[in-house]
């Protein structure tokens, strides 16, 4: 539910540089009908118990659904990877990529120009390269497990959109670290993390406000019994809102989410239309309680700190590599050097090979986050049976109880048993 999760941000330089990649009528609010309380749930002896019994109202067969998909995105990780991999040392092996650069230094003189002019067909030949799998992944899978519900022309429609986004924002990326590359051959792996974090916060603040809206409608709650509850959140945690906004994600997906973001007075608190149908008040409040967590621990600007650890790291190997991939293979590529753009799949190569390493790290920082934002939606919203009936929701698609190395490798939220226990432990001490 935190937005900024392990997929968009540890993939950031990978697949936004490899593939294409977060008006209605007004929707009545539902009165969906709750889980009922199992009996060692209500007054919390044994939290361990009230956990098991909570996990056991969930049907053999949904379960076993649920785990098949989850699972499923284990492999799609690796596929990932290796699909991404073998389409960059595609473009290095034929001289695609240097065929490009050869293009791009006839046409301009200006290096920013060459710059951009490498990027578009770039992106352009490694979205329709990767665009089986993409679809595989992301529409026929989804439909596949009853969780998406767009069209296939729809779906491409908003492919199309995204790509055309990704077109503006990664040549403006890639212009920058060409220039760093540029200004600063030995220290560029430095000043080329100080350009990718910088990036990535600024894709983290706008992004919520200003692209997200292109695919989907923001309105506001006009249902008093909907928004006065989160608003009185709201304040109590000091958020500057007034309104609680709407999003018509149903026309996408099933998933239920819901997100606090925004800087420089552009705050925004909104839930998308399937939480509001899907889930009772006490559930509702639950989620907004772990999104204001969110804002105010300031989980984004930590992320920026921790995730900016990863890319440098990622930036190092790559300092330490790709001059001696240069050395070895770069006449046979036709890749000049750090500056050259021609050496662009080279350096993702690397990027993405040591983000891929990375993972496990990753997944346990974004993990810890999304735990602390559990505990504070606890500690505000006071919902521990709608904690739990939440976690029962988003089990759909995230199996409910892994093994402690798969929760480890894979979970970048608590597993839905964790979740549940945390709110079981709450209920327990603070129970009337």
């Amino acid at each position: 539910m935190f937005r900024f999760s392990v997929v968009r941000i540890a993939a950031l330089l990978l697949f936004c540089l490899s593939f294409t990649a977060f008006a209605q009528e007004e929707s009545a609010v539902s009165s969906p009908t709750p889980v009922p309380i199992p009996e060692a749930a209500v007054q919390v002896t044994d939290p361990a118990a009230a956990t098991r019994a909570w996990l056991d109202t969930v049907p053999a067969d949904q379960r076993a659904k649920s785990n098949a998909y989850f699972e499923g995105g284990y492999w799609l990780i690796l596929w990932n990877f290796l699909v991404s991999a073998a389409i960059l040392v595609l473009f290095l092996e034929t001289r695609i990529s240097a065929r490009i650069r050869d293009w791009t230094e006839r046409t301009s003189r200006f290096k920013a120009v060459q710059v951009v002019l490498y990027a578009i067909p770039y992106l352009l030949l490694t979205s329709l390269l990767g665009f089986p799998l993409a679809v595989y992944q992301s529409f026929f899978r989804e439909h596949q497990y009853g969780m998406a519900t767009q069209t296939f022309g729809a779906w491409f429609g908003e492919q199309a959109k995204a790509l055309l986004v990704s077109l503006i924002a990664i040549s403006l990326l890639l212009m920058a670290l060409y220039a760093i590359f540029r200004k600063a051959p030995r220290t560029w792996w430095i000043w080329g993390t100080a350009v990718a974090l910088s990036f990535m916060l600024l894709s983290m603040l706008i992004a919520p406000v200003y692209i997200e809206p292109l695919f989907n409608t923001y309105k506001p709650i006009t249902d008093p019994a909907i928004s006065e509850p989160i608003l009185e959140l709201a304040r109590a945690n000091n958020i500057p809102v007034t309104q609680v906004f709407e999003v018509d994600a149903s026309r996408q997906t099933k998933r239920i989410s819901a997100n606090v973001s925004g800087f420089l007075g552009t705050t925004r608190i909104a839930l998308n239309d399937n939480l509001l149908k899907q889930c009772t008040l006490p559930e509702i409040r639950h989620v907004m309680g772990h999104e204001m967590g969110h804002y105010v621990l300031n989980h984004t600007g930590k992320l920026i700190m921790l995730f900016g650890t990863f890319i440098f790291i990622s930036f190092a190997a790559a300092k330490a590599s790709f001059g001696y991939a240069v050395r070895r293979w770069g006449a046979r590529w036709g890749v000049r050097g750090i500056g050259d753009p021609a050496g662009l799949p080279l350096l993702m190569l690397i990027i993405s090979t040591a983000l891929f390493l990375l993972a496990p790290a990753i997944t346990t920082t974004t993990r810890m986050m999304e735990s602390e934002a559990d505990a504070f939606a606890l500690k505000s919203a006071r919902e521990p049976d709608g904690a739990a009936r939440v976690a029962l929701k988003l089990g759909a698609y995230r199996k409910l109880d892994p093994g402690p190395v798969e929760e480890f490798l894979f979970f970048d939220h608590p597993s839905g048993r964790g979740r549940i226990r945390m709110a079981m432990d709450w209920k327990a001490a603070n129970q009337q």
